[in-house]
């Protein structure tokens, strides 16, 4: 990072690359534009490198029919595919002199190898243009190939086929001979994985060895998900932490519960009074609990019960 431009370490957005698409249609250069955003100018000489669209013409165009050589306007060579014994025909207007002539030199443009590296920006008409192989800096396509990249680059496990492989040389045979696989890591420190990775790896057949080579795995049945996150985001409305501290509150209480144990029954109800510093807990069931906050007379005992410690405590459900 350039120490005379102060970054603020956040990736490019879709605004920051449409700006740099604007800018460089206006002949901006990458010092100007890293200014502006507060970025390194190899930050952005990158971005637009790594990211930029590419656009094959087949065709040629009009000023150039299928010959992209650079010595096309001043050669005269005919028959150079030494196919048909009397051909008078220039090469310049063969369709195939790209490919069989042997002094052919692919034209390029200086702006496609060195900054800009895109044809954003270039007084030259599309239709105008000669080259072949031109490039395109487009802010939502570059977008979209980061956002793909920001997804790819964190799935699948964080090995190379090489590592993989030489750990399946050992843990496929050792699990053909019966061993589970707490057991071969305990032997095989080498192996650098936890057990539950490996069990993982085996499910999702990365491994040579599956599950039906496991000696319990297939007489497990598959585990039950509870789903308890709410799917509907309408009961959330007014009920952020931001909603809150809007309120100001000078003193305030909290309630919470403590569940126990799965199969247990048992619930504690706990009150703090932030201000007075006192907690309150009260032993009770989950039944008990949902009674106290879904009753309003039950509530009402609960308020009452508030008041009796102060009248200047707020009451917040």
């Amino acid at each position: 990072m350039s120490k005379y431009i102060p970054g603020n370490q956040k990736h490019l957005t879709l605004n920051d690359r449409i700006y740099i698409e604007n800018e460089l249609s206006k002949g901006a250069t990458f010092k100007d534009i890293a200014a502006f955003l507060c970025k390194d100018p190899t930050t952005i000489s990158k971005e637009v490198k790594s990211r930029r669209l590419s656009d094959w013409y087949h065709k040629g165009t009009f000023y150039n029919a299928k010959n992209f050589c650079v010595h096309r306007y001043h050669c005269k060579k005919t028959n150079a595919c030494g196919k048909i014994m009397l051909c008078g025909i220039k090469c310049t207007s063969c369709p195939t002199c790209n490919q069989t002539c042997k002094d052919f030199e692919k034209e390029r443009c200086c702006r496609l190898h060195k900054a800009p590296y895109v044809c954003n920006g270039c007084p030259m008409k599309i239709n105008h243009c000669t080259i072949a192989h031109k490039y395109r800096y487009d802010a939502r396509f570059a977008d979209r190939k980061y956002r793909e990249l920001l997804s790819s680059s964190r799935a699948g496990i964080n090995m190379t086929r090489h590592q993989l492989h030489q750990k399946d040389q050992i843990v496929t045979p050792l699990i053909a001979q019966g061993q589970s696989p707490y057991q071969i890591l305990i032997n095989h420190p080498e192996l650098d994985m936890s057990v539950r990775s490996m069990y993982t790896y085996i499910d999702k057949g990365l491994f040579t060895a599956r599950n039906v080579d496991l000696k319990r795995q297939a007489k497990f049945k598959p585990r039950k998900c509870h789903k308890t996150q709410s799917k509907d985001r309408e009961v959330f409305t007014n009920r952020t932490y931001a909603d809150f501290c809007s309120l100001e509150l000078n003193s305030y209480v909290q309630m919470d519960t403590v569940k126990s144990s799965r199969d247990s029954q048992k619930t504690l109800l706990t009150m703090i009074f932030t201000e007075e510093k006192l907690f309150l807990v009260n032993r009770c069931t989950k039944g008990a609990v949902r009674a106290y906050l879904f009753h309003s007379r039950s509530v009402r005992k609960i308020i009452d019960v508030i008041f009796l410690f102060g009248n200047d405590v707020e009451v917040v459900f």
